[in-house]
């Protein structure tokens, strides 16, 4: 991989979650659209829950044991698996949801939970972390290594 191919990690981690947040706006609108003809609100919510479950997974199982390597970095990378936890037991009250066929307003509730803590975790993980990562380049691992589906 040449280094013009791999950014600084910061970059990518704000690309990632930017397209995690266009996801969740495509789900929330396949669930509150009536026309069945406009998408199916299952396949947009399981493609966001998919991508975001897959940029945590990438960053706990990657990006953060890299990152432990600084003991100073071991409150955030503790605070932030926390989160990653709470968001994943969100996405499964969302799935349950979906899977009974709750109404739309209910669906949206479940959205709305997992914007509000993504939105919380994103900004504190960028705040956290952006400047660490900002400084890094490492040929030796891909982007999609360690943010996950859509990096």
């Amino acid at each position: 991989m040449s280094a013009e191919r791999l950014r600084a990690w910061g970059e990518e981690m704000r690309e990632v979650h930017r397209r995690l947040r266009d996801a969740l706006v495509l789900a929330r609108e396949s669930v509150d659209d009536a026309d069945p003809l406009v998408g199916n609100p299952l396949l947009y919510c399981w493609g966001f829950c998919a991508a975001l479950s897959g940029h945590h997974r990438s960053e706990d199982t990657v990006l953060f044991p890299r990152l432990a390597e600084d003991p100073e970095l071991a409150p955030v990378i503790a605070r932030l698996v926390q989160d990653h936890s709470m968001i994943e037991h969100l996405i499964g009250g969302l799935q349950r949801a979906l899977d009974r066929g709750l109404p739309v307003e209910e669906k949206l509730r479940h959205l709305d939970g997992i914007e509000a803590v993504m939105e919380s975790h994103f900004r504190y993980e960028e705040r956290a972390l952006l400047d660490v990562l900002d400084g890094i380049r490492d040929e030796t691992v891909t982007p999609s290594e360690l943010f996950g589906p859509l990096a």
